[in-house]
């Protein structure tokens, strides 16, 4: 053996690859961390995410660590790269958040409001129960179900003919049952 290859023997054998690059994920972390923090700051400006993408990029390395970790330099690497990459992810994410406009909520109604309605309700059921029982049934399934005329009349055993004028002829019985009240 050389001198040369007995030095590399013995740094091998010692573990000191010679340039002194952490060779553990936890020595990696200790070495590195605080300069990706400072990294993914520049990038997001914010310390809190930038402490989350740099946690992020950690545990995708030790994710991927039987093939990085022996090369730290691929290691630091891909660590670099998992940060600005999280970085651009953090800010998309952020730019869509703050362009996000909430679809308009109309004003709750009023109590007033919704007592009318209520009421306006009850007259509309107490017009559909005063009915004959074939209008009220093609009522209900129409309105209540949403069938169409097909399925209503083939749930009732009648004619597309027959539920177009039952149908017609109950909603005028409503129109003129609530009319009355008024």
């Amino acid at each position: 053996m050389t001198q040369g290859g007995e030095a590399a023997q013995h740094a091998r054998d010692e573990g000191d690859d010679g340039d002194d690059a952490p060779a553990t994920l936890p020595e990696l972390y200790a070495a590195h961390r605080l300069g990706l923090v400072r990294l993914a700051l520049l990038l997001v400006d914010d310390l809190e995410t930038a402490q989350d993408v740099v946690q992020d990029a950690f545990a995708g390395l030790h994710a991927r660590s039987r093939r990085l970790l022996p090369d730290p330099d691929r290691a630091l690497a891909y660590l670099r790269v998992s940060v600005v990459n999280a970085s651009r992810s953090a800010l998309r994410r952020r730019r869509t958040a703050r362009g996000y406009v909430p679809p308009h909520e109309p004003p709750g109604d009023s109590p007033e409001a919704r007592a009318v309605l209520a009421e306006e309700h009850r007259e509309v059921l107490d017009a559909v129960r005063a009915l004959a029982p074939r209008q009220r049934e093609v009522l209900v399934l129409r309105y209540w179900s949403g069938l169409d005329e097909a399925g209503i009349a083939e749930t009732l055993g009648i004619s597309r003919g027959a539920v177009k004028s039952t149908a017609s002829r109950a909603l005028d019985a409503v129109e003129k049952a609530l009319e009355a009240k008024r």
